[in-house]
């Protein structure tokens, strides 16, 4: 079935679907991944965007239940040069196209990729449509320049949990107050702008007892169930688009311990009365370099985000940098000088990814401790 891919510049490519017939937009962008493909689709960081993986054979492992990092497929469609239809794996419970079907998700391969990537590195990550329905250039053109963008759209309130629930060994499980949670030395209330189930999972690995909550949650009901520390999760589009948030973030700050991942990163900068600004294609891939600037090490690190923190708009005095994206010197870190809070941009979690991170939690509980 022919598929074909506009962008709101004009540019158009052509492949074929491999999930079936759909039409969706989003923000077309890459990935620069070899493998970790599901955990990719079910990150909900990717709402609202049509990613593209760079590795040309797609799919060969197909996928499991256990690695979904989400209870869905989050991305709006999945673009690949060459998708497996026969998967071979000793873990895997189907195709991929089944995943993506079982979702709803448009899957398109046969696309040179390779352009599609160059495209966006030179012109930017841009708005875009992808469909089966209507293969009239003019008109898919037209209908990416009419999509949504990211900037300024409250994405974090479309994934983040409905209720509050507790993370157990054999996931979450509704509740609050911490009843029914694995046994663990802290309590951490996590929020929820649209976590990755890895992060709950090492926060369980390192002795917390996590409640999670979503993300509109006040500041007083946080407090009120006397957790030792804050998390604030990963999460998808622009941070100074999730109305009420950094308010809440900034009644938090200097009563409990806090830790922040990627959009918990940008939200909790500015909290710290900072800005943030839409890089011109993000970070996204298992591969990125990033200096501890604390230790001097440098860790390879897996990363998601379209919007960056600008550190100039901090204040010095308050707020320290402490890592740096090896790449483009970009904010991938920072920590406040006089209060128990700190953050990086990319995600320790290590699903997918490596492990080089990880310490990062193991810093989080020392400083609940």
């Amino acid at each position: 079935m022919k598929a074909c891919i506009a962008l709101e510049d004009g540019t158009v490519f052509e492949g074929v679907s491999f999930t079936g017939p759909g039409e969706t937009t989003g923000e077309i962008v890459f990935n620069t991944g070899m493998s970790g493909y599901q955990e990719l689709l079910s990150d909900p960081s990717y709402k609202g965007q049509i990613v593209t993986m760079t590795y040309p054979l797609i799919g060969n492992y197909g996928f499991n239940e256990e690695d979904m990092e989400s209870e869905r497929v989050q991305v709006e469609a999945f673009i690949v040069r060459e998708y497996c239809p026969f998967p071979s794996n000793f873990r895997s419970q189907g195709s991929l196209a089944e995943l993506l079907q079982k979702y709803g998700v448009l899957g398109v391969e046969g696309v040179d990729t390779r352009a599609l990537t160059r495209h966006i590195r030179q012109a930017g990550a841009m708005k875009g449509v992808v469909s089966t329905e209507d293969l009239d250039h003019a008109s898919l053109v037209a209908k990416a320049k009419a999509a949504p963008g990211l900037v300024g759209r409250d994405l974090a309130r479309e994934v983040t949990c409905r209720e509050p629930y507790v993370w157990t060994s054999k996931g979450p499980v509704a509740g609050t107050g911490f009843a029914g949670a694995d046994p663990g030395r802290y309590k951490v209330v996590a929020i929820d702008y649209g976590l990755k189930y890895n992060q709950l999972r090492l926060l369980a690995a390192h002795g917390c007892q996590v409640q999670v909550v979503p993300c509109q949650t006040d500041a007083d009901t946080i407090l009120a169930m006397e957790p030792d520390g804050i998390f604030l999760s990963n999460g998808p589009g622009d941070p100074a688009g999730i109305a009420g948030v950094t308010d809440t973030i900034r009644e938090l700050l200097g009563k409990k311990p806090i830790f922040g991942i990627c959009l918990g990163n940008q939200l909790l900068s500015l909290a710290y009365g900072g800005r943030t600004y839409k890089l011109k294609f993000g970070h996204r891939g298992i591969n990125q370099p990033v200096k501890d600037l604390l230790t001097g090490k440098v860790e390879i690190t897996s990363q998601n985000h379209g919007f960056c923190v600008d550190m100039a708009s901090l204040d010095e005095n308050e707020v320290e940098l402490t890592h740096i994206n090896l790449n483009d010197n970009s904010v991938e870190g920072i920590r406040h000088r006089k209060m128990p809070a700190f953050s990086v941009q990319y995600h320790p979690e290590n699903a997918p990814g490596p492990r080089d991170a990880v310490y990062l939690f193991e810093r989080f509980v020392q400083m609940m401790s």
